[in-house]
Protein backbone atom coordinates (compact mmCIF):
# COMPACT_ATOMS: atom_id res chain seq x y z
CA UNK A 1 0.00 0.00 0.00
CA UNK A 2 2.97 2.53 0.85
CA UNK A 3 4.47 2.03 -2.52
CA UNK A 4 1.26 3.38 -3.70
CA UNK A 5 1.14 6.71 -2.60
CA UNK A 6 5.01 6.97 -3.58
CA UNK A 7 4.51 6.11 -7.12
CA UNK A 8 2.08 9.20 -7.21
CA UNK A 9 2.93 13.14 -7.18
CA UNK A 10 1.44 15.36 -4.76
CA UNK A 11 -0.64 16.92 -6.72
CA UNK A 12 -2.52 13.59 -7.88
CA UNK A 13 -2.54 13.11 -4.28
CA UNK A 14 -3.77 16.48 -3.64
CA UNK A 15 -6.75 15.44 -6.51
CA UNK A 16 -7.37 12.10 -5.28
CA UNK A 17 -7.90 13.67 -1.62
CA UNK A 18 -10.38 16.41 -2.71
CA UNK A 19 -12.36 13.85 -4.87
CA UNK A 20 -12.94 11.84 -1.55
CA UNK A 21 -13.82 14.82 0.42
CA UNK A 22 -16.37 15.68 -2.13
CA UNK A 23 -18.12 12.26 -2.61
CA UNK A 24 -18.31 12.33 1.30
CA UNK A 25 -20.22 14.73 1.24
CA UNK A 26 -22.60 13.20 -0.96
CA UNK A 27 -22.45 9.92 0.76
CA UNK A 28 -23.61 11.51 3.74
CA UNK A 29 -26.25 13.29 1.77
CA UNK A 30 -27.42 10.01 0.65
CA UNK A 31 -27.41 8.30 3.54
CA UNK A 32 -29.31 11.15 5.45
CA UNK A 33 -32.13 11.02 2.44
CA UNK A 34 -32.64 7.50 2.81
CA UNK A 35 -33.00 7.12 6.36
CA UNK A 36 -35.26 10.39 6.40
CA UNK A 37 -37.74 9.25 3.45
CA UNK A 38 -38.35 6.28 6.14
CA UNK A 39 -35.76 3.11 5.27
CA UNK A 40 -34.05 1.58 8.05
CA UNK A 41 -30.73 2.83 8.61
CA UNK A 42 -28.54 -0.37 7.90
CA UNK A 43 -30.39 -0.58 4.33
CA UNK A 44 -28.10 2.95 2.89
CA UNK A 45 -25.09 1.14 5.08
CA UNK A 46 -25.57 -2.18 3.75
CA UNK A 47 -25.98 -1.26 0.14
CA UNK A 48 -23.14 0.81 -0.21
CA UNK A 49 -21.13 -1.69 1.15
CA UNK A 50 -22.17 -4.30 -1.54
CA UNK A 51 -23.30 -2.22 -4.19
CA UNK A 52 -20.75 0.99 -4.35
CA UNK A 53 -22.01 3.38 -6.87
CA UNK A 54 -23.25 6.54 -6.23
CA UNK A 55 -25.59 7.19 -8.98
CA UNK A 56 -27.21 3.42 -8.87
CA UNK A 57 -27.83 4.02 -5.05
CA UNK A 58 -29.68 6.95 -5.64
CA UNK A 59 -31.68 6.06 -8.57
CA UNK A 60 -32.37 2.75 -6.31
CA UNK A 61 -33.44 4.52 -3.41
CA UNK A 62 -35.55 7.14 -5.30
CA UNK A 63 -37.37 4.39 -6.65
CA UNK A 64 -38.05 2.69 -3.71
CA UNK A 65 -39.17 6.27 -1.87
CA UNK A 66 -41.68 7.20 -4.49
CA UNK A 67 -43.25 3.86 -3.92
CA UNK A 68 -41.67 2.02 -6.82
CA UNK A 69 -41.19 -2.25 -6.44
CA UNK A 70 -37.78 -3.64 -5.45
CA UNK A 71 -37.37 -4.86 -8.81
CA UNK A 72 -37.48 -1.60 -10.57
CA UNK A 73 -35.18 -0.31 -8.12
CA UNK A 74 -32.81 -2.90 -9.42
CA UNK A 75 -33.34 -2.43 -12.77
CA UNK A 76 -33.02 1.66 -12.20
CA UNK A 77 -29.17 1.01 -10.62
CA UNK A 78 -28.64 -1.19 -13.22
CA UNK A 79 -29.25 0.64 -16.14
CA UNK A 80 -27.18 3.34 -14.96
CA UNK A 81 -24.80 1.39 -14.32
CA UNK A 82 -24.37 0.18 -17.41
CA UNK A 83 -21.61 2.86 -18.19
CA UNK A 84 -19.07 1.16 -16.51
CA UNK A 85 -18.66 -1.69 -19.08
CA UNK A 86 -17.08 0.37 -21.44
CA UNK A 87 -15.49 2.09 -18.73
CA UNK A 88 -13.98 -1.47 -17.63
CA UNK A 89 -12.28 -2.16 -21.20
CA UNK A 90 -10.76 1.46 -20.83
CA UNK A 91 -8.92 0.75 -17.57
CA UNK A 92 -8.63 -2.85 -17.17
CA UNK A 93 -4.69 -2.92 -16.97
CA UNK A 94 -4.56 -0.72 -13.84
CA UNK A 95 -6.76 -3.39 -12.15
CA UNK A 96 -3.86 -6.02 -12.44
CA UNK A 97 -3.06 -9.65 -13.76
CA UNK A 98 -4.46 -11.51 -10.88
CA UNK A 99 -8.30 -12.71 -10.61
CA UNK A 100 -8.86 -11.42 -7.25
CA UNK A 101 -7.31 -8.18 -7.94
CA UNK A 102 -9.52 -8.05 -11.14
CA UNK A 103 -12.44 -9.29 -8.87
CA UNK A 104 -11.84 -6.44 -5.90
CA UNK A 105 -10.65 -3.59 -8.79
CA UNK A 106 -14.21 -4.27 -10.55
CA UNK A 107 -16.30 -3.38 -6.96
CA UNK A 108 -13.89 -0.12 -6.89
CA UNK A 109 -14.67 1.10 -10.11
CA UNK A 110 -15.80 4.23 -10.11
CA UNK A 111 -16.33 7.61 -12.40
CA UNK A 112 -13.40 9.12 -10.50
CA UNK A 113 -10.98 6.05 -10.66
CA UNK A 114 -11.20 6.10 -14.05
CA UNK A 115 -10.65 10.02 -14.83
CA UNK A 116 -7.61 9.57 -12.67
CA UNK A 117 -6.34 6.42 -14.62
CA UNK A 118 -7.14 8.31 -18.43
CA UNK A 119 -5.26 11.08 -17.10
CA UNK A 120 -1.29 8.83 -17.57
CA UNK A 121 -0.41 6.69 -19.86
CA UNK A 122 2.22 5.31 -17.36
CA UNK A 123 1.29 1.46 -16.41
CA UNK A 124 2.94 2.13 -12.58
CA UNK A 125 1.12 5.26 -12.26
CA UNK A 126 -2.18 4.27 -13.60
CA UNK A 127 -2.04 1.11 -11.25
CA UNK A 128 -1.32 3.21 -8.39
CA UNK A 129 -3.54 5.74 -9.00
CA UNK A 130 -6.74 3.31 -9.30
CA UNK A 131 -6.16 1.54 -6.69
CA UNK A 132 -5.59 4.90 -4.38
CA UNK A 133 -8.24 6.70 -5.43
CA UNK A 134 -10.68 3.54 -5.98
CA UNK A 135 -9.45 2.06 -2.05
CA UNK A 136 -9.58 5.72 -0.26
CA UNK A 137 -13.12 6.49 -2.02
CA UNK A 138 -14.62 3.06 -0.70
CA UNK A 139 -13.21 4.04 2.82
CA UNK A 140 -14.89 7.42 2.79
CA UNK A 141 -17.99 7.01 1.05
CA UNK A 142 -18.78 4.39 3.78
CA UNK A 143 -17.68 6.05 6.69
CA UNK A 144 -20.31 9.13 5.56
CA UNK A 145 -23.03 7.10 4.82
CA UNK A 146 -22.61 6.03 8.06
CA UNK A 147 -22.53 9.47 9.19
CA UNK A 148 -25.20 10.15 7.22
CA UNK A 149 -27.90 7.88 8.09
CA UNK A 150 -27.59 8.20 11.60
CA UNK A 151 -28.30 11.95 11.07
CA UNK A 152 -30.99 11.31 9.16
CA UNK A 153 -33.60 11.61 10.95
CA UNK A 154 -32.56 14.94 12.40
CA UNK A 155 -32.28 16.50 9.01
CA UNK A 156 -35.62 18.09 7.71
CA UNK A 157 -34.56 18.86 3.86
CA UNK A 158 -31.95 17.17 2.19
CA UNK A 159 -32.07 18.88 -0.97
CA UNK A 160 -31.75 22.75 0.68
CA UNK A 161 -28.51 21.39 1.56
CA UNK A 162 -26.87 21.39 -1.99
CA UNK A 163 -24.88 18.46 -1.54
CA UNK A 164 -25.67 16.25 -4.75
CA UNK A 165 -23.97 19.43 -6.48
CA UNK A 166 -20.46 18.78 -5.27
CA UNK A 167 -20.60 15.15 -7.57
CA UNK A 168 -21.02 16.71 -10.80
CA UNK A 169 -18.40 19.43 -9.75
CA UNK A 170 -15.14 17.37 -9.42
CA UNK A 171 -16.07 15.02 -12.76
CA UNK A 172 -16.15 18.72 -14.05
CA UNK A 173 -13.22 19.68 -12.40
CA UNK A 174 -10.88 16.32 -13.24
CA UNK A 175 -12.32 16.78 -16.99
CA UNK A 176 -11.53 20.11 -17.85
CA UNK A 177 -7.62 20.20 -17.68
CA UNK A 178 -7.64 16.89 -20.10
CA UNK A 179 -9.44 18.61 -23.20
CA UNK A 180 -7.55 21.86 -22.79
CA UNK A 181 -4.60 20.36 -24.57
CA UNK A 182 -3.96 21.39 -28.24
CA UNK A 183 -3.99 18.41 -30.86
CA UNK A 184 -6.39 16.25 -33.12
CA UNK A 185 -7.35 13.73 -30.02
CA UNK A 186 -8.29 16.16 -27.56
CA UNK A 187 -10.43 18.24 -30.61
CA UNK A 188 -12.02 14.86 -31.15
CA UNK A 189 -12.72 14.37 -27.55
CA UNK A 190 -14.42 17.95 -27.05
CA UNK A 191 -16.88 17.52 -29.89
CA UNK A 192 -17.45 13.95 -28.00
CA UNK A 193 -17.86 15.70 -24.62
CA UNK A 194 -20.38 18.66 -25.96
CA UNK A 195 -22.19 16.55 -28.11
CA UNK A 196 -22.81 14.00 -25.56
CA UNK A 197 -23.73 16.48 -22.71
CA UNK A 198 -26.46 17.97 -25.59
CA UNK A 199 -27.89 14.87 -25.78
CA UNK A 200 -28.20 13.70 -22.08
CA UNK A 201 -29.78 17.60 -21.10
CA UNK A 202 -31.69 17.34 -23.69
CA UNK A 203 -33.52 13.72 -22.68
CA UNK A 204 -33.67 14.67 -19.23
CA UNK A 205 -36.72 15.93 -19.13
CA UNK A 206 -38.21 13.07 -20.96
CA UNK A 207 -36.24 9.64 -19.46
CA UNK A 208 -36.20 8.54 -16.53
CA UNK A 209 -33.09 8.72 -14.39
CA UNK A 210 -30.20 6.73 -15.63
CA UNK A 211 -31.41 6.63 -18.97
CA UNK A 212 -29.58 9.86 -20.36
CA UNK A 213 -26.46 9.27 -19.11
CA UNK A 214 -26.24 6.19 -20.96
CA UNK A 215 -27.66 8.02 -24.34
CA UNK A 216 -24.33 10.52 -24.01
CA UNK A 217 -22.40 7.95 -25.03
CA UNK A 218 -23.64 8.68 -28.07
CA UNK A 219 -21.09 11.20 -27.95
CA UNK A 220 -18.24 8.45 -28.54
CA UNK A 221 -19.72 8.51 -32.38
CA UNK A 222 -17.17 11.22 -33.47
CA UNK A 223 -14.44 9.37 -32.23
CA UNK A 224 -15.14 6.48 -34.54
CA UNK A 225 -11.89 6.68 -37.07
CA UNK A 226 -12.32 5.37 -40.43
CA UNK A 227 -10.03 2.20 -41.68
CA UNK A 228 -7.55 5.03 -42.94
CA UNK A 229 -6.57 6.64 -39.49
CA UNK A 230 -9.34 9.86 -39.99
CA UNK A 231 -11.46 10.84 -37.93
CA UNK A 232 -15.51 10.47 -38.88
CA UNK A 233 -16.77 14.00 -39.92
CA UNK A 234 -19.90 14.55 -38.62
CA UNK A 235 -22.41 17.91 -39.90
Amino acid sequence: MHSLWRTLDRGTLRDIALVCLADAMVGAAFGAIAVSGGLPAWVPVVMSLLVFAGGAQFAAVGVVLSGGAPLAAVAAGLVLNARLLPFGFAVGDALGDRWWTRLTGAHLLTDEAVAFVLRDADPRRRHAAFWACGLGLFISWNAAVVLGALAGRDIGDTAALGLDAAFPAVLLALVLPSLTERNVRTAALRRACVSGAAVAVAATPFLPAGLPVLLALTGLVLTVRTPYGSEVSCP
